[in-house]
């Protein structure tokens, strides 16, 4: 395989290894996929302004999320069918998250249960939820996630309907036969049966809740006492209304450029979302994270904390258990090195003043 130097370069890694109707539903976006690579755009357009002769000979990355001590502010992002990419799946993922003293988020829609999630020992382990029709299935999800040892709830409210991905329309997408949504097991949903398009948006039209509304949020809240995150916020607006709600944090997300194309790169929305929580809560960012460099403009932005999705399940695909852990070392190190090169030792000194946004260039430049 050669040496991996970044977390990019898993991703040739795993189009090598994996079959193409996995590979491109791992991969693709919606439509024309202009946010899928803004995502990434986006952030090469941020700048740094470092500051020099600071003693950084001890750099401290630890942070708290919801209250729950991390090493570092990276964590993993909710991705469905992990065992599509690699036999071990979301074991894998959830042992090398543990490994890294960094949280994981189980999808709904995992190829693995809540309950064999946590048997693969310790860790701080939040789970995301989509809404169901049949709330009772709901209900029951969210206390067997609670029961397993899940601390928060990632509610994800941007899909009500499934984005067009055509990537998953020219290949038919179906669940490989061999695999089924651990957690639904037993329960009467119909299966994700082959389709004249996508199985998975056939099988998401006839199974998620169109009708999600923000007094679900407080539905929800009577039946778990976990803290709720709301996945999905891109605006100011819906940030106030997250606060309002009565949620723990929001999740800055497009779905990974999967739902609505043309909406802004997470990091461009960022800003905005993170004013209108005005501290109230803490705001996270999920979308385009490629390198260390990357999450310093993130919390030099406002953001707590981020969540990486795609590099976790191409280094899956490509080595397993070591592709996850080397993945999250090699953000963790460039992280820490962009730290010390901008002159932070920790969390805390990284702000705004420390990077310059397009916004900023166009301004004009006061005189000192």
């Amino acid at each position: 395989m050669g040496e991996i130097t970044n977390v990019m370069e898993y991703q040739a890694i795993a189009k090598q290894k994996l079959p193409k109707m996995a590979y491109d539903y791992y991969a693709s976006g919606a439509e024309d996929e202009w946010t899928l690579k803004e995502n990434r755009e986006a952030f090469s357009r941020i700048l740094f302004r470092p500051r020099i002769l600071i003693d950084v000979s001890k750099i401290d990355m630890t942070t708290s999320v919801l209250g729950f001590k991390i090493s570092m502010p990276i964590m993993v992002a909710p991705t469905a069918f992990q065992k599509m990419a690699h036999p071990d799946g979301e074991y894998a993922t959830a042992r090398a998250a543990s490994a890294a003293g960094t949280i994981m988020t189980l999808s709904s829609w995992a190829t693995s249960s809540v309950e064999e999630v946590a048997s693969t020992g310790p860790g701080i382990r939040f789970f995301q939820l989509y809404v169901h029709k049949d709330r009772k299935v709901v209900e029951q999800l969210v206390r067997r996630a609670e029961r397993a040892g899940f601390k928060a709830i990632a509610l994800t409210v941007d899909t009500p309907r499934l984005g067009r991905r055509e990537a998953d329309i020219k290949n038919r997408f179906v669940l490989p036969p061999y695999l089924t949504l651990k957690n639904f097991e037993g329960l009467d949903l119909g299966k994700m049966d082959q389709a004249n398009d996508s199985g998975l948006a056939s099988y998401v039209a006839g199974q998620i809740d169109r009708t999600l509304s923000w007094k679900d949020v407080k539905w929800l809240q009577s039946i778990t006492s976990m803290p709720i995150l709301v996945k999905g916020v891109v605006t100011a607006e819906d940030a106030r209304l997250a606060v309002q709600s009565g949620a723990a944090g929001i999740i800055v997300s497009n779905h990974g450029a999967r739902q609505l194309d043309y909406v802004p790169a997470t990091i461009s929305a960022l800003e905005e979302v993170v004013k209108a929580a005005q501290g109230r809560i803490p705001v996270y960012l999920d979308g385009g994270v490629r390198r260390g460099t990357d999450v310093f403009k993130a919390l030099a932005l406002g953001a707590a904390g981020i969540f990486v999705g795609r590099p976790v399940v191409f280094a899956l695909a490509a080595e397993g258990e070591a592709g996850v852990r080397n993945v999250l070392r090699m953000l963790r190190d460039e992280f820490e090195l962009t730290m010390a090169l901008s002159g932070c030792t920790t969390l805390a000194d990284i702000n705004r003043s420390r990077i310059l946004t397009e916004g900023d260039r166009l301004r004009p430049t006061p005189r000192l």
